[in-house]
C-alpha cells in the first residue's frame, strides 16, 4: 500500500478487503494512519499464511527502488487496485 505521497508500507493480511477497508478509515492508529496509507498499489496471494509471512518479510528487506519496481512491473500508473477489486 502506498500514500499519495508514495510513503510506501508492506503488510499481511487473511483478509484483503476488510484491511484495506480499515487502512482507507484509519481504524488502526499508527504508520499508515499518520501518513495516510490508503492505496492498494499491489497485492499478492498465497494458500498458506506461513508462505505470505516470509513473502512479506522479503519485501520488507528490500530497498525502495526495488519494491518502486515491483508496483510498477504490475501496476505502472499506481492505480488504486482497491477500487476495482472491492469498490472501495
Amino acid at each position: 500500500m502506498a500514500s499519495k505521497s508514495a510513503v510506501l508500507y508492506t503488510g499481511m493480511t487473511n483478509n484483503i478487503k476488510e484491511r484495506v477497508h480499515e487502512h482507507k478509515n484509519h481504524f488502526v492508529k499508527g504508520f499508515t494512519d499518520k501518513y495516510n496509507v490508503d492505496l492498494l498499489l499491489y497485492f499478492e496471494t498465497f494458500r498458506d499464511p506461513t508462505s505470505a509471512i516470509m513473502r512479506e518479510k522479503q519485501i520488507k528487506a528490500w530497498r525502495r527502488e526495488k519494491k518502486v519496481a515491483l508496483i510498477d512491473s504490475k501496476n505502472p500508473g499506481w492505480v488504486d487496485l482497491s477500487k476495482d477489486c472491492f469498490g472501495s
